[in-house]
């Protein structure tokens, strides 16, 4: 089915919700269906049009429930199915639709699939579900090929048989706690296909889908070799994936509702990237060129460009973003020297001006929130939140840390706790009667960051996110689905959306004077006497005479 033109997430403003980190509803010091469904109200008058849920299946948490056991059903530790059921209701009671997390590159080794390939005999039916392979070397003792995990270290693990022996070697792209399934496998393509039925059928309104790009691998498993081609690795972007995804395409074609695909795509060109884009694929991805780039005009004039271009031939909408689950949170970054993000060194403790970072947060919000397409929101950057750096080694939960031989401190940093209220920690996060503290420990100085503290002030961050996405919604989404830039002098990015709407981001030194307008509609910090000050974005409603005078 081709994309329409008018559905609701070609222009959406969707919230990730991390679900261990937004609200603990049951005092365990752990997220909970329970907290989300309290929270409901906040995040409808926040003015987003959706949530998205990170993994909330039956899971041992190897790597924070993105190693599944169980597709079908919740983890106690997050409640239970009716819960789920209840939640996704009432997300509909409040005009929110429900986009759940699917993990279908790896499960979990507790995978009863998993499970029964380890007790099964060499060679045996069950075991190609996966991918276990033969070792190199005189005795099998090398892995089978040359390939890395994206957690550190080999992506390969050898099993040692039920009599003692040490068997095949079996491949995770990831940690050894989650095994790659084998695609090839029609089990594998069946099993999905009705997972995706289960849950269609109770409502949520479509999936991201995590390593979207990394279903399928190359036939023969073929070397890396010492010097990679980025565009051309044999386990990621190999074109068996897209036969997968237009399967996938008919069957949330058939449900009522515009129920939508959201692919994780961590591509290295735009090419590659339009290509899951295509109308019988998925119907978005994640634009990470967008949320990598430096706080520097050219490139992120550069980027936008790209992406609106990437789009343009297979008629899908642009999406903006500029945090998630696993990278450094951008108030952080955007307040270093080197303001870009690269998942291969994330810079951890480097020097950072949170005051600054805060700034140009403030901006990026409203430039995020001013292009065309949808965007998301990850939970906390309506509050500023910054990257929690200093959390103790031994508190650390991210497998990251560990496979990396304590070089990489992981993405722990981007996932404490949310703050909502009071003095003191928990912030409102659990109960007040709760007995346990937080999974992860929340800074002191959040007290003036909390959802209370902010409410109030004007020119809180919250309330800036709360009017941009209000205006957003009331107005912007009605506009063309491109750009005209805007020459408002150097240092800057400036655009125009049909013959009503500006936006200027002054990412100079110096304030600039602001073009020719009719008037502020909104601004990430204050304009006196005309001027536009260093790293501050501000909205205009153009004057009558049209672009001509601007």
């Amino acid at each position: 089915m081709p994309h329409s033109p008018a559905a609701w997430w070609r222009t959406a403003s969707i919230y990730q919700i991390y679900v261990r980190s937004f609200a603990d509803g049951n005092g365990d010091g752990i997220g909970d269906v329970a907290g989300i469904r309290e929270r409901l109200p906040y995040l409808r008058d926040l003015g987003v049009d959706a949530l998205w849920l990170t993994p909330w299946y039956v899971s041992p948490m190897a790597d924070a429930g993105y190693d599944v056991a169980d597709y079908r059903d919740i983890d106690p530790i997050f409640g239970t199915l009716a819960e789920a059921e209840a939640l996704i209701g009432e997300a509909h009671e409040n005009g929110l639709r429900l986009i759940v997390d699917l993990v279908p590159n790896h499960c979990s080794d507790r995978h009863p699939w998993f499970r029964e390939a380890l007790a099964a005999a060499p060679g045996s039916a069950a075991r190609e579900r996966f991918w276990f392979v033969p070792g190199r070397g005189e005795h099998g003792e090398l892995p089978p090929n040359d390939w890395q995990s994206y957690f550190g270290g080999p992506a390969w693990t050898r099993v040692t048989e039920a009599e003692g022996s040490p068997g095949p070697w079996y491949l995770h792209m990831f940690a050894p706690q989650q095994p790659d399934l084998n695609w090839e496998h029609p089990e594998v393509r069946e099993e999905f296909e009705d997972i995706l039925r289960f849950w269609l059928d109770r409502g949520v309104d479509g999936f991201r889908i995590d390593v979207a790009h990394g279903l399928t691998k190359k036939p023969g498993l073929p070397d890396v070799g010492p010097d990679p081609d980025p565009a051309d690795l044999p386990y990621q972007d190999t074109d068996g994936v897209h036969a997968i995804y237009r399967s996938w395409r008919a069957i949330i074609d058939a449900y009522e509702g515009e129920r939508v695909f959201v692919g994780e795509v961590w591509l290295p060109t735009p090419s590659q990237f339009a290509r899951y884009l295509r109308p019988d694929e998925l119907h978005s991805a994640f634009n990470f060129e967008f949320l990598c780039c430096a706080w520097e005009p050219g490139p992120i004039r550069e980027v936008i460009e790209q992406t609106l271009a990437a789009h343009v031939p297979v008629g899908a909408p642009p999406t903006w973003v500029l945090s998630n689950h696993d990278t450094i949170r951008h108030v952080t970054r955007y307040g270093r020297q080197e303001t870009g993000f690269d998942m291969g060194n994330k810079r951890h403790g480097a020097p950072t001006d949170l005051d600054l970072g805060l700034r140009r947060a403030r901006a990026a919000a409203l430039l995020t929130l001013a292009l065309p397409g949808g965007v998301y929101v990850y939970q906390g950057d309506e509050l500023g939140l910054a990257e929690v750096e200093d959390i103790p080694d031994d508190l650390l939960q991210d497998p990251t840390w560990e496979r990396s031989g304590h070089t990489d401190r992981g993405r722990d940093g981007c996932r404490v706790p949310l703050p909502w209220n009071g003095e003191h920690p928990p912030f409102g996060f659990s109960p007040p009667d709760a007995a346990t503290e937080p999974w992860l420990p929340q800074p002191p100085a959040w007290k003036d960051t909390t959802v209370e503290a902010q409410m109030g002030e004007p020119s809180s961050m919250l309330s800036l996110y709360r009017a941009a996405l209000v205006l957003r919604r009331t107005d912007l989404t009605r506009l063309p689905e491109t750009v005209s830039w805007l020459d408002a002098g150097p240092g800057t990015v400036a655009f125009v959306r049909g013959d009503g709407f500006a936006c200027v981001v002054n990412l100079s030194e110096a304030p600039i004077e602001l073009p020719a307008h009719h008037g502020v509609l909104l601004a990430s910090g204050p304009v006196v006497d005309g001027l536009l000050p260093s790293d501050t974005c501000v909205w205009l409603r153009l004057a009558p005479e049209g672009t001509d005078d601007l």
